[in-house]
């Protein structure tokens, strides 16, 4: 791959996903983009590049966003998190919210589905109280195919092993041919949506829940900076923002405070109103 192609890729990526990939990773960009070029009938990179300044293919612009978006995940992912989820955040969440008994919940990068189901297996197993609410969880990803994988909700036995405790897989999935699939039921509060974060997504409305985790540490401060400016706009006063453990607001953005009961990376509103800390 040459100099000039390389910085023309990088760019690209950049400019339409924020990824920034930086220098010496030309591995990279071949192991995913030379199938990709193959793919589409092409010989390699080189021919990658030529069809992307022609704009001869729509469709293809698309496919190399995709095709170098990380899609790693994992059930109840780091695990702290979401035991905080269940030990503070959600007691406390539940005693703001019992005259109008809604939780609106935001995942961001929600690649092939594991941690919004993380979330429902967790509400129904530790919050019965929630049964009657009107719980909407919305599921975003820049990846078409993650979503439609995650619409799908099968993943292979190495998947459900990672994370998934064996009571929960017997619970809520069936076997299948390809390995295991989640019950129907746990995925119909679910909505999913193709998202651009570097594009406006102040239609999905306001939420009290915000997980933005391990998707930030792939771009520039600038952009990181842009994305947590405009998710503060879209949180409740009580919400709250999980990011992943590599990932912090601090020197970043100064719209956010860490909820201090919490050892992980959450964050609350700096001008709202601590949550109630007594409830658990």
């Amino acid at each position: 791959m040459s100099p000039e192609d390389y910085n023309f890729i990088t760019s690209f990526l950049l400019d339409t996903t924020g990824l920034s990939l930086g220098e010496n990773k030309e591995y990279l960009l071949e192991a995913r983009l030379v199938p990709l070029a193959q793919s589409h009938g092409m010989n390699g990179v080189e021919d990658l590049v030529l069809a992307l300044k022609s704009s001869i293919d729509p469709s293809l612009k698309k496919d190399v966003m995709e095709a170098m978006t990380t899609n790693e995940s994992s059930f109840f992912r780091d695990r702290r998190p979401f035991d905080e989820l269940k030990n503070s955040i959600l007691p406390n969440l539940i005693a703001e919210r019992k005259a109008t008994q809604r939780l609106r919940i935001w995942c961001s990068a929600c690649s092939h589905g594991q941690e919004p189901y993380s979330i429902v297996m967790l509400i129904r197993e530790h919050f019965p109280e929630l049964a009657n609410w009107n719980i909407q969880i919305v599921s975003t990803d820049l990846c078409s195919k993650a979503l439609d994988r995650a619409r799908g909700g099968i993943y292979s036995q190495f998947e459900v092993q990672r994370g998934l405790p064996v009571q929960l897989l017997m619970k809520h999935f069936d076997q299948c041919e390809q390995g295991w699939q989640i019950k129907s039921e746990l995925g119909a509060g679910i909505q999913w949506k193709h998202l651009n974060l570097l594009e406006d997504f102040q239609h999905l409305g306001m939420f009290d829940i915000v997980f933005c985790r391990n998707v930030l540490i792939y771009f520039k401060p600038e952009t990181k900076k842009d994305i947590l400016d405009r998710i503060s706009r879209q949180m409740s006063s009580a919400g709250v923002l999980l990011l992943g453990a590599a990932e912090t607001v601090l020197g970043i953005s100064d719209n956010y405070t860490k909820l201090p009961e919490c050892q992980s990376a959450i964050y609350r509103l700096s001008n709202s109103s601590p949550l109630s800390a007594g409830v658990r």
